[in-house]
């Protein structure tokens, strides 16, 4: 009996302690170095879970115990990477804006996932020229590069995920960081090339086989995400289609909407596969007369209010974006410092709106020639620089030592409501508004060849 005490009195004690070994919050903080917004948002679920504020040595922090652990989104606008935060975790990252995916590193108790989730992104992203230039090659030849590069990321996978103490869901996106991607530029190979090219290879889409379709840990794990989206783009070809002439056709989105109805039964991979499809349409503003038919295919599979609202809300916007629309009213900083709304800027002279973001400077200075090239042609135009972040004293003086017309620029001070006002997707969004303020093209490409077209079109 004794004995029996004394081994229940040792399995109680070895109970209590393992029930303090078990972590049950997580901590995740960092600093940004020439940030670009006041805030690090975090991301869960596509669903902001919160903001964290810069200090005044810009950093941010804070520890977590009511959350559901696993993948997030760590934002810095206009910058944004995947983060795997797990419990018992305490993990502080850095990263430098001027660079922000080559700086961003972590450190601490669960550094070690993410940053081998960050060398296998820069890594994988340092091969996308090598390997755009291997699809000349046949589908044997094509295939043995991918397999090779697969295995090589393999091993250096199985090396760490040994030394690493991985969960089970750490191992799960840690090895999908370069599955998915690999598969990805099989499928992307295929869709270049054609179904012809492949029909001596029986066997091209046997890796098919090694892959899940039916996702519930990746689901908001881009290269997953991507791929699948190559995937349903490969299976919605018909015989004889190609896909560099059907991928912009309202049909073509159709047809795709309609193989995640018939295709993919996990609901919120289908809410988000149908939402993506959505974007792809909505933003091909070539398309616009059709985007009515599409949502009804759209609305008929999504089941999320949220995806519905936000797609019903891009369509607003892009309607808002016509020609002949005012241009919405959105709050800008000037040079000075000084808050005012658009419309006080855009009335009186025939006005091009560019964009360019501080985290990108080669660009602006690639936009800079544009703009003196462009005015050199079209004196009657006045060219208006937006900055997608809120001024801060090194663009100030970058601005006058390159003697830059501070009356011609401006920054946002509220990027994401601006963007959805303006639907602002990538930096060479250009947009025309005539005397008046009127929007004469709210889609145009300032980098484009064709750009000087659509001045000269708009030049009456």
């Amino acid at each position: 009996m004794r004995k029996q005490c004394c081994l229940l009195g040792i399995l109680f004690i070895l109970g209590c302690a393992t029930e303090k070994e078990m972590p049950t919050t997580a901590f995740f903080g960092g600093q940004i170095i020439n940030p670009s917004s006041e805030f690090v948002t975090l991301y869960k679920y596509d669903q902001r879970i919160d903001s964290l504020p810069l200090d005044k040595e810009n950093r941010f922090a804070k520890r977590y115990d009511s959350i559901r652990f696993g993948l997030f989104k760590m934002e810095h606008l206009p910058e944004k990477q995947m983060v795997i935060i797990e419990p018992g975790d305490s993990i502080w990252s850095r990263a430098n804006m001027s660079d922000f995916n080559a700086s961003l590193v972590f450190s601490g108790p669960g550094s070690g996932k993410n940053n081998f989730l960050m060398d296998t992104y820069l890594n994988i992203s340092q091969e996308r020229s090598f390997l755009s230039s291997k699809y000349v090659l046949n589908a044997d030849a094509f295939g043995h590069i991918i397999d090779s590069l697969l295995q090589e990321k393999k091993a250096a996978w199985m090396k760490f995920s040994n030394q690493a103490q991985l969960t089970p869901l750490a191992q799960k996106i840690t090895q999908a960081a370069y599955v998915y991607p690999y598969a990805n530029r099989r499928e992307r190979y295929a869709l270049i090339r054609g179904k012809t090219a492949l029909k001596k290879d029986s066997t091209y889409f046997n890796f098919r086989k090694f892959l899940n379709y039916g996702e519930h840990d990746l689901v908001y794990f881009e290269p997953y995400i991507t791929y699948m989206m190559s995937y349903l783009s490969q299976e919605a070809l018909e015989e004889g289609q190609l896909f560099v002439q059907e991928k912009n056709k309202t049909e073509f989105n159709i047809k795709r909407i309609q193989l995640i109805d018939d295709r993919i039964s996990n609901p919120i991979l289908r809410n988000i596969l149908a939402r993506t499809v959505a974007f792809e349409e909505l933003l091909n503003f070539r398309n616009h007369l059709y985007h009515e038919k599409f949502l009804q295919f759209f609305i008929a599979v999504n089941t999320s209010p949220y995806y519905l609202n936000e797609i019903l809300s891009l369509h607003a916007s892009l309607i808002q974006m016509e020609p002949g629309q005012e241009l919405p009213v959105v709050e800008m900083e000037t040079n000075r410092g000084e808050i005012i709304n658009s419309d006080e800027v855009f009335k009186g002279k025939r006005t091009v709106v560019y964009f360019w973001s501080q985290t990108q400077m080669n660009h602006f200075k690639r936009t800079q020639e544009r703009v003196k090239q462009y005015k050199e042609r079209f004196p009657n135009y006045r060219f208006v620089g937006v900055c997608i972040q809120p001024y801060n004293d090194l663009v100030r003086n970058y601005q006058t030592i390159m003697k830059i017309a501070p009356e011609n620029q401006f920054a946002l001070v509220n990027f994401e409501r601006a963007s959805s006002e303006w639907v602002i997707t990538l930096l060479n969004k250009g947009i025309i508004i005539n005397e008046n303020g009127r929007i004469l093209d709210g889609f145009g490409n300032f980098s484009s060849s064709t750009f000087i077209e659509t001045l000269a079109k708009n030049n009456r």
